[in-house]
């Protein structure tokens, strides 16, 4: 009996048994996954309830439109946007990050973006000038007669043919100069014989051969035909010219057979032995250069030779025109390469004062009223930054201010990114339009920095003194804008073209500052279509 009873209790703990297998296996899988994913969730939950539990330390508010404005409380923008909470750790806690251009990882990678850091270094600088050749001006000799007369003969004839010192030039026939010679030829026979006369008389007629002598000296007769004269006592009818130095002749007035007048040039000839070069250095650079300095000369007729000469003068005066100063450099010329009125570049090696800080030439990015460097603040972001250059070489530019050891400077694609600073800056803030007339537009959406919002209307009225027209314009869906009249300014005054007032219009316009909407496409439909220009 008792054998019996075990028996049934232990099949019925076995049915017990495979009724709970069999029922937990056709339990649906998903049943078991939802089961899973309560547990999940539940720790989800429970990550954030604990993150929130750690208050973030506050910063400051920041404007939600990206203008440089901060503030230690919440406000609102003049649209009514909220400002913008930034905690600590977030990538806005710097608080110069309002001053920043921020662009994407892949858009700068796009860019090609490429830095550098700024270094200490001894700036050596060069400094080159454009010039030219010219005659040495202390080699150039004028033949020019003292008295009247007429050119005989010519020897050398021809502008340009090269002379040697004592060659004969050309000859002259003066009656003045003929009536000396015998007045000195007379005098000198008289001195002879008067050798035994009285002492008087012959002083007498010595002094009057000195001075007809002097008389032709002052001519410029050479020693050699005034002792030829002197010897033979003979009066020549022609006086011939010699050159005074080796040289090529420059210039050449004297014709066969011309009458001349005393102090006429008549030949000028040029020593080319040495000549200068006459270089035009920038004002900015004139502090750097020195007399005596050592300069190196190339001339582009040989590209392959280089001459070395020195800093022998710095004129004292500025050429308004090219605010160039004249430097002037010698340079022998064996061989007479050097022909004046040749182009010249000339190179100054100025040495570096020590090291300084510098960043690339590429780095700097000039408007013309300011120099800009955009330093790399961040991952993505890009701060601009004014700096004083001072000294600059080939390749770098000293920093007086505005850039320090170490930094990170941008030197590839920096007006890329320097635009997109100008484009962000053009539609940033976004302040109401100040309508015409019509109802006030509802508030306007957020919208993203450098979008451009697209209208149609009709062209009512053009200022072109001021630069304004005035549209009736459909609704704009991108900023919530009811349609209405408002005055526009255009960025260009040939975005009109020939569009008239009354003509249907399509365009696009931004926000330059709070308040300022400006066109950058204008163009007509229909028929005015064909007359519009569009905007760049």
């Amino acid at each position: 009996m008792k054998h019996r009873y075990m028996a049934v209790v232990a099949t019925v703990l076995l049915a017990a048994g495979a009724g709970y297998w069999l029922g937990k296996a056709r339990v649906p899988e998903g049943t078991q996954r939802a089961g899973a994913g309560d547990t999940a969730s539940t720790t989800a939950t429970a990550a954030p309830a604990a993150a929130a539990s750690k208050e973030r330390k506050l910063l400051y508010y920041r404007n939600p439109m990206g203008l440089p404005d901060t503030s230690p409380t919440p406000k609102k923008d003049p649209m009514g946007m909220d400002y913008i909470a930034v905690y600590e750790g977030a990538p806005d806690e710097e608080p110069g990050a309002a001053n920043q251009v921020r662009i994407s990882t892949e858009k700068v990678q796009k860019l090609g973006v490429r830095t550098e850091a700024a270094n200490l270094r001894a700036l050596d600088r060069i400094v080159r000038a454009a010039g030219r050749i010219e005659p040495d001006e202390r080699r150039i000799y004028t033949i020019s007669p003292k008295f009247e007369g007429y050119v005989e003969r010519l020897h050398v004839n021809v502008t340009g043919q090269p002379v040697s010192k004592g060659q004969a030039l050309f000859e002259v026939y003066s009656p003045e100069l003929v009536s000396a010679q015998r007045e000195y030829a007379i005098a000198a026979q008289g001195v002879q014989s008067l050798k035994e006369a009285g002492g008087e008389a012959q002083a007498g007629m010595r002094q009057l051969a000195e001075s007809s002598l002097m008389r032709l000296k002052n001519w410029d007769i050479s020693e050699e035909q005034v002792k030829a004269l002197a010897k033979s006592g003979e009066t020549k009818r022609t006086l011939t010219f010699r050159s005074p130095v080796s040289g090529i002749v420059t210039e050449k007035k004297a014709v066969q057979g011309m009458r001349f007048m005393p102090g006429e040039a008549l030949y000028q000839i040029a020593d080319l032995s040495a000549v200068w070069v006459v270089a035009d250095v920038f004002e900015q650079d004139i502090g750097l250069v020195k007399v005596g300095a050592g300069a190196t000369v190339k001339i582009n007729a040989y590209p392959d030779k280089v001459f070395q000469g020195a800093i022998t003068y710095v004129y004292p005066t500025l050429k308004a025109e090219t605010r160039t100063i004249p430097v002037r450099v010698e340079l022998a010329n064996p061989g007479q390469l050097l022909k004046p009125g040749m182009f010249a570049q000339m190179e100054l090696a100025v040495a570096a004062k020590g090291p300084v800080v510098t960043v690339p030439v590429s780095a700097v990015i000039d408007s013309g009223t300011r120099r800009i460097v955009l330093i790399q603040a961040g991952a993505g972001r890009f701060e601009p930054r004014e700096v004083k250059l001072g000294a600059r070489s080939d390749s770098y530019a000293e920093v007086i201010e505005g850039v320090k050891d170490g930094e990170l400077v941008v030197v590839t694609a920096n007006f890329l990114i320097d635009a997109e600073s100008n484009l962000k800056a053009a539609v940033s803030g976004f302040g109401p339009a100040a309508p015409k007339a019509g109802p006030e537009p509802a508030q306007a959406a957020p919208a993203a920095q450098g979008t451009s919002h697209q209208a149609t209307g009709k062209l009512d009225a053009i200022d072109a003194k001021s630069g304004t027209v005035s549209i009736t314009h459909g609704p704009v869906a991108s900023l919530k804008w009811p349609g209405m009249t408002m005055d526009f300014t255009l960025a260009n005054s040939s975005l009109l073209g020939s569009l008239k007032p009354g003509a249907t219009i399509e365009f696009s316009f931004v926000e330059r500052k709070p308040g300022e909407w400006v066109i950058v496409k204008l163009e007509g439909t229909g028929a005015a279509r064909s007359s519009a220009h569009q905007g760049h």
